[in-house]
């Protein structure tokens, strides 16, 4: 089920009314919850709402056989063999396609015709995103951070619909408590929520489905029929584009959380203002970035068995998280390529620390230089991200060096102001959005209600007809 769309806006409404008339009953109301957050799922393909009540048990399975082990080693073997079982249906039906194809090519350059079967598997929605807080769960009852839940918040928690199928990737501790405690309606930020809401919308509704539309998608389908100016902006375009896209859906599904008295974790924090690739991954996607760091670059060594060994935990974590995001070899490029660019940045601060050398000046020169710099290589990586293919990308970067005498029609006025208006936002200061947020809470709700019915009507008026599933819907 899509958010942007009317069959959301009815269920919505049905589940408000429910969650808050089921609020001061606790096991109805869970049960409530978890049946909507199924028919949500189920409303994509319901087959395979097995796939996620099967994680759900394999975690809870997991995650009590965990606790039960007093030894280390033997708890270190359940957890590895857990979380296994865990990943399992994510290896299955996101990379055996990936895995047999690559395997079957190999074998036919050595002149041997085998290999494992072909099959078409459908990648299930959200299996990404619920498979990671299922070993989330896992791993941090084998730490002792968390206790195991009962079997009925655990369903809860990974199956919660604002959070289903694309994220944000909320933790056990920081989602499970809040299902223990009665929720105040009275207490309820429906301005802070709403504003969440629109704002999500109008990101993916307008921008990115216009700038999609208008440039990225023409270009990045045929490169060599569009001038050099047009690849340009098609890959500055595309970085707005999978940014109002992505943080779009996640401020809409912290406002629905809200709105039902949850409070998920902030996911971006206007990344294309960041000053290195570091800088960056802590502000993007950043419920992802603390998974990889938690749940993979520290289990792996982390910094603490030098630097050589550092280095290659990194490369380790970023390839693993490129191809988190998609089987391709361009999702494996894009995940190299960020991990090579973070290498060398820290190979570049130890040598500086090495040598003694003061910190530079903070000038606005640097500042910005090293902005400037960073959103380049971020937009050069997102090639690879959207490409169809290494050639595709490749293709689209040569036409910056080749394309230059070639007419550029889809460079237009409304493309560079949408551009414009979204980068300009990374910097812009918070004061004035919270202040006319707050003056909109403070209004009565006959007249809070006919702002947001305006704003909505503009956003539909403004967005296309008929809204394109998110682009994390495919991870």
């Amino acid at each position: 089920m899509l958010f942007p769309t009317v069959d959301f806006g009815i269920f919505l409404c049905l589940v408000f009314l429910g969650h808050w008339l089921l609020n001061p009953r606790p096991l109805p109301w869970k049960l409530f919850m978890i049946g909507a957050s199924y028919v949500f799922y189920a409303w994509w393909d319901w087959h395979f709402v097995w796939l996620l009540a099967g994680v759900s048990a394999i975690a809870q399975f997991g995650a009590l056989a965990v606790q039960r082990q007093r030894e280390p080693g033997p708890r270190r073997a359940v957890t590895i063999a857990a979380v296994a079982a865990t990943l399992a249906p994510l290896a299955y039906f996101k990379y055996y396609g990936f895995f047999a194809v690559n395997m079957t090519n190999a074998f036919a350059r050595l002149g041997i015709h085998a290999g494992p079967p072909l099959i078409q598997v459908i990648l299930p929605v959200g299996v990404s995103f619920f498979s990671f807080m299922a070993v989330a769960y896992v791993m941090d009852v084998s730490r002792g951070d968390t206790q195991p839940a009962g079997w009925i918040d655990t369903f809860l928690y990974l199956s919660f619909f604002p959070h289903l199928v694309a994220g944000p990737i909320v933790r056990p501790n920081e989602l499970i408590p809040q299902l223990q405690v009665r929720r105040d309606p009275r207490h309820v930020d429906v301005a802070g929520a709403a504003w969440l809401i629109l704002g999500g919308l109008f990101k993916k509704v307008v921008i990115s489905s216009f700038l999609a539309s208008a440039i990225v998608d023409p270009v990045f389908g045929d490169p060599a029929r569009h001038s050099a100016l047009e690849a340009l902006f098609a890959m500055v375009g595309y970085a707005v584009v999978i940014y109002a896209d992505f943080s779009g859906y996640t401020d809409i599904a912290i406002g629905v959380a809200k709105l039902l008295g949850f409070r998920f974790p902030q996911n971006f924090d206007r990344p294309y203002s960041a000053r290195s690739l570091r800088d960056f991954w802590r502000r993007w996607h950043m419920t992802l970035s603390r998974w990889l760091r938690d749940y993979l670059y520290i289990p792996l060594g982390g910094s603490r068995k030098g630097k050589v060994r550092t280095y290659v935990n990194i490369m380790i974590t970023m390839l693993l998280g490129g191809l988190w995001h998609g089987a391709a070899w361009t999702f494996v490029f894009w995940g190299a390529y960020h991990g090579a660019g973070q290498v060398i940045g820290l190979y570049r601060r130890n040598r500086h620390a090495a040598k003694g050398l003061p910190e530079p000046n903070e000038t606005p020169a640097l500042i910005w230089g090293q902005r400037l710099a960073t959103f380049g290589l971020v937009c050069v990586g997102w090639v690879f991200f959207r490409a169809d293919s290494l050639a595709t990308a490749f293709a689209l970067l040569g036409r910056l060096v080749t394309g230059w005498r070639s007419p550029s029609p889809l460079v237009t006025p409304l493309v560079l102001g949408a551009i414009a208006l979204m980068l300009a936002l990374q910097y812009a200061p918070r004061d004035p959005a919270e202040r006319i947020m707050r003056r909109v809470a403070a209004l009565q709700p006959v007249a809070m209600g006919a702002v947001f019915a305006l704003a909505l009507f503009l956003i539909a008026t403004l967005g296309p007809q008929g809204v394109a599933p998110f682009i994390y819907f495919q991870f």
